[in-house]
């Protein structure tokens, strides 16, 4: 069955049809790509999403968490090594760079990876060349590398901490995904998608989310993301007894987290001058999500506490890459 993206990333914001986009781009290029995203955004999800469209699909994807491997085991973890290299190594071992060989290998946390081993990760990237812990000669690969991280690795190369080389060889494409808060019209979308995961694995019950408990969870920032989203579907589904969660259910600091006031929009000219343009769109975004966080979703009640008409109100969410949910609008109505 072919694979479809569109499935595996989940949404219909713009931010998200474009990441579609460029990976469907990306797959097909023999290319390094660096992924940054906050933690739990689907950083592994979207280097799956690459492996699965190339022309490598039919070999191994090997995720590596570079931050859940100690430092000294991670280069025998990732190289290999030969027999009697270190104390315990009974016998040789092909590393993961040679399990992933002709397919993908996907090193989640790289900014974690030790400079030492950086070194060798680049001389892989630059001719394949693949040396074992204890080794006399290297062994080539055809690997190809996804890298993800959820710091700066510019700030990591400032200050010493990631080879400026390595940061760019890895970066031929960078990815960034945007974090949920900022696609937050998706929420629903990604509620409910989770809710028939459940309700496949355990056929025969239903069970709905209340509007009043999707808008809670559409005001929220999720600060662990989809992940985190996912863990909540799920939990509320193990807690609720009957067929409908509803916000009694939902944690406290999640009903009553609400969205900072807009602040005002500071704004001090230089030389270069400003994008006035931009700034309105920015005020004009934020202001729209304001108004459709206070009015459930409901667009019309939201166009009319902004002073617009229906038609204009439509026309900047779209501008403004904000999207009022579908769910969250069942009434046009006050």
């Amino acid at each position: 069955m072919p694979f479809a993206v569109d499935q595996a990333l989940i949404g219909e914001h713009p931010a998200i049809v474009k990441l579609r986009a460029l990976i469907e781009r990306v797959a097909s290029a023999e290319v390094t790509v660096l992924i940054t995203g906050e933690s739990g955004t689907g950083k592994e999800v979207v280097a799956q999403a690459i492996h699965m469209l190339s022309s490598r699909n039919d070999q191994p994807f090997v995720p590596v968490n570079c931050a859940a491997i100690p430092h000294d085991l991670l280069e025998s973890e990732m190289f290999g090594h030969e027999r009697g290299a270190f104390t315990g190594a009974a016998g040789s071992r092909h590393g993961l760079l040679t399990t992933a060989n002709r397919g993908t290998i996907f090193l989640d946390e790289i900014g974690e990876m030790p400079r030492g081993l950086q070194a060798k990760l680049l001389r892989v990237l630059e001719d394949g060349a693949v040396r074992p812990v204890g080794a006399d000669r290297a062994t080539r690969v055809d690997v190809r590398v996804i890298a993800a991280s959820n710091v700066n690795l510019s700030d990591a190369v400032a200050k010493g901490a990631f080879r400026e080389d390595l940061f760019y060889r890895l970066q031929v494409v960078p990815i960034v995904i945007a974090p949920l808060r900022e696609r937050r019209s998706d929420i629903p979308l990604l509620a409910n998608h989770f809710l028939d995961r459940i309700r496949d694995r355990a056929p025969g019950r239903e069970i709905a989310i209340s509007r009043e408990a999707m808008v809670a969870l559409w005001s929220y920032d999720w600060p662990g993301n989809v992940r985190e989203l996912e863990n909540m579907v799920e939990r509320l589904v193990i807690l609720c007894e009957g067929s409908i969660i509803d916000t009694s259910m939902l944690p406290e600091n999640l009903v009553a987290s609400t969205r900072p006031a807009t602040p005002p929009v500071k704004v001090k000219l230089s030389d270069g001058g400003v994008n006035l343009n931009n700034l309105v769109r920015e005020l004009e975004g934020r202001l729209i999500n304001d108004a459709l966080k206070q009015t459930g979703g409901n667009k019309q009640a939201a166009a009319r506490m902004l002073g617009l008409k229906r038609t204009t109100f439509s026309a900047k969410l779209r501008r403004c890459g904000v999207i009022a949910p579908p769910s969250l609008d069942n009434s046009d109505e006050g």
